[in-house]
């Protein structure tokens, strides 16, 4: 699978920034970018052959010589043979250094509260980086059908049905069954697989930043002491306060780092796998099955026909499918979304049911119309009238089963769309993460915007607020100073 954008999620907009957990995903991010270089390499190769291929059959076409050109396709294939294999030890290599680099990434966090002022503070979004889309997609569709049948029982079928033609299309039919079911039994087996493989990463033009940026400076004195035991902001004593303000560029000076802004990306990559396997097996025990079934089936649609039904029971016919066949379908389906969650889900019974759905009652009436046609007679007597009945109710019948036929292929379609992920739903959720990254507030951080908060900082704010006036104003954040005048004598 491509690579995912590393995220840890104890990032937030206006948290504390705890330096090793930025420090991991950035080298999580060294270790993905050889990869992805030799992947871009590996496909750029790729997109370059196919290009030559097709200008060959093009040349081919227009009679021109393409000797040359063949023999620059080949090295190109080398080149594409030599980049495949530098992305496969790359991709080898940087997953074993990243597996216990992603086991610190821990999806629940407990942290100290923001020094942020959050009724002042406002996120404002500004277009700093660009919108950008970069795919990748490989379908893969594999049918097969293998039958054990020797070929021979073909052609003995084919040569009696000539030799018995002249008694008719009847007997000829059955005599050709007959021989080749006595030639050999056969099994057929068909095997359908596909695979798609999704990668898309995206970067989006919006980034968010907290503008104005406001510190609650009692909040910012109780984080840091709570983060720096040992060195902590005493404010019981203003004479400690104004040598900590006193401090301020001084190389060992400690400080608090704020995620104050992030430009974004996301991504999708998504891989789905289908196997439908499907056994029929034909022989001299199906004939017999199929002699029995055929009694049966005469009798139930005697049965319906004298009731005024058509055709036997739905149940009786799904029994002597699933008797004469079976199938077995296996789907694997893998998705990772980062910055955007797309829908996945189907709407094929809502489909079908406006379909089917007709609100026209001219045409029951005609039905009527015709049905009355249909059973008039000059004298009604007892069979004529049990003839007029046996008719409406085939016409019930008929009209019951259309509408039980298609909601039972509706509920079938329905049971199948939400067991089965295919690559229609694969598709449908491609489409849903494109249109939510066109709408934009989408997306994990890419780029982090840090601010870092000194001990000094804090200290002079908080004398700024609490002795306003006697020292020099001055802000650590984006609110207007106080004062700017000099302290007063």
């Amino acid at each position: 699978m491509p690579s995912t954008i590393p995220y840890d999620p104890s990032l937030v907009l206006g948290n504390i920034v705890h330096q090793e957990r930025l420090d991991n995903l950035t080298a999580i991010s060294a270790l993905q970018a050889p990869v992805d270089a030799a992947e871009d390499t590996l496909n750029s190769f790729i997109s370059m052959k196919r290009s030559i291929d097709m200008t060959i059959q093009e040349l081919i076409n227009m009679q021109i010589d393409t000797t040359e050109l063949i023999k620059e396709s080949a090295e190109v294939g080398k080149k594409i043979q030599e980049s495949a294999i530098v992305y496969a030890k790359a991709k080898l290599d940087a997953e074993t250094k990243m597996q216990p680099l992603r086991a610190k990434i821990i999806g629940v966090h407990d942290d100290i509260e923001s020094p942020i002022d959050y009724n002042k503070t406002d996120i404002k979004k500004m277009q700093l980086s660009a919108d950008s889309l970069k795919m990748n997609v490989q379908y893969f569709a594999f049918d097969e059908n293998q039958q054990s049948s020797d070929t021979h029982a073909a052609t003995i079928k084919s040569f009696v049905s000539e030799e018995v033609s002249y008694m008719g299309e009847s007997y000829q039919s059955q005599a050709s069954s007959a021989v080749q079911a006595q030639m050999n039994s056969q099994h057929s087996r068909h095997s359908i697989s596909g695979t798609l493989v999704i990668s898309v990463t995206c970067t989006h033009r919006d980034a968010s930043l907290l503008a104005p940026f406001i510190l609650d400076v009692d909040k910012a004195v109780r984080v840091w002491n709570r983060v720096y035991k040992s060195d902590m902001i005493k404010t019981d004593s203003i004479t400690n306060m104004a040598q900590i303000a006193a401090q301020s560029g001084t190389e060992k000076e400690k400080s608090l780092t704020i995620l104050s802004g992030a430009t974004y990306g996301s991504c999708f990559i998504g891989m789905v796998h289908i196997l439908d396997t499907t056994d029929t097996r034909s022989s001299e025990a199906m004939y017999s099955v199929a002699a029995s079934l055929q009694t049966q089936f005469k009798v139930g649609n005697w049965l319906a026909k004298a009731s005024g039904g058509m055709g036997v029971d739905s149940s009786f016919s799904n029994d002597a499918k699933n008797l004469l066949s079976s199938q077995n379908v296996t789907s694997h389906c893998t998705l990772v979304a980062m910055g955007s969650i797309p829908s996945i889900k189907s709407n094929t019974v809502q489909m079908g049911v406006k379909g089917f759905a007709d609100d026209d009652g001219a045409k029951s009436m005609a039905a009527v119309q015709k049905l009355q046609n249909a059973t008039a007679t000059e004298n009604d007597s007892v069979d004529s009238s049990a003839e007029a009945a046996r008719t409406g109710g085939q016409l019930v019948a008929m009209k019951s089963s259309q509408i039980s036929a298609t909601l039972s292929a509706l509920s079938d379609i329905d049971k199948q769309s939400n067991k089965v992920i295919d690559t229609n739903s694969m598709m449908d959720a491609l489409e849903d993460y494109i249109n939510k990254c066109l709408q934009g507030n989408v997306g994990v951080p890419i780029n982090y915007y840090l601010k870092p908060i000194t001990k000094s900082q804090i200290a002079q704010m908080w004398m700024t607020k609490y002795y306003p006036g006697q020292y020099l104003a001055i802000s650590g954040d984006d609110s207007a100073p106080a004062n700017n005048n000099a302290p007063k004598s």
